[in-house]
């Protein structure tokens, strides 16, 4: 459970020296540091159920969601990529759960194609398949054809190309139009040349 300082003080309120108790609660290993003033009560909790509230509004995407999908090959592991907007510069934090790493995409995007889910007690948001792949290609630089953006897909982020096609092409085109993007515009491209 993730508990703030200010819960934490509630619940210590009897003791005189409270951060000395949060602290001891801590080194006991009963409590484990988040991010200044907040702490969670179970060391082995999943890093997803944390991402949000470390540093936010914010919803897991990018490389930890194409992984979670199996869209990209990697094994993403304790490592968690989140998309936040205006921000201005990528953020990382890193603890007892993982590395965390937050960085922008358009605010004119943020709210579509991302879930609620709830797990085990905890929620967290998370990008679905087709809005983690409009991110990511929104965070590299820009290519210059249909012909670069397949081998950037496909070769490069080794996107297995039966799993592009199963994923819900007229989301990933009406969310693509939204980045004002040149990745995504060739996306787009791509989307209609191919399927005609």
């Amino acid at each position: 459970m993730i508990l703030t300082f200010d819960s934490l003080a509630l619940r210590y309120k009897d003791y005189t020296d409270v951060k000395g108790k949060i602290r001891r609660e801590v080194q006991s290993g009963r409590l484990t540091q988040i991010s200044r003033g907040l702490y969670e009560t179970d060391a082995h909790t999943d890093g997803k159920y944390l991402a949000g509230t470390i540093y936010g509004p914010s919803y897991l995407s990018f490389d930890y969601a194409l992984s979670m999908y199996s869209l990209i090959p990697e094994a993403i592991f304790r490592t968690y990529t989140s998309a936040t907007f205006q921000k201005g510069k990528m953020k990382q934090y890193s603890n007892a759960f993982g590395v965390f790493t937050y960085r922008d995409v358009p605010a004119a995007v943020y709210c579509f194609g991302v879930e609620i889910r709830e797990e085990n007690g905890y929620s967290y948001q998370i990008a679905t398949p087709e809005k983690a792949l409009c991110d990511k290609l929104y965070t590299i630089s820009p290519i210059g054809s249909i012909k670069a953006l397949r081998t950037l897909m496909f070769e490069d982020l080794r996107i297995d190309e039966n799993d592009f096609w199963r994923l819900n092409l007229d989301d990933v085109k009406q969310l693509a139009l939204l980045y004002k993007s040149t990745n995504l515009h060739y996306l787009i491209k791509f989307i209609k040349g191919e399927s005609k």
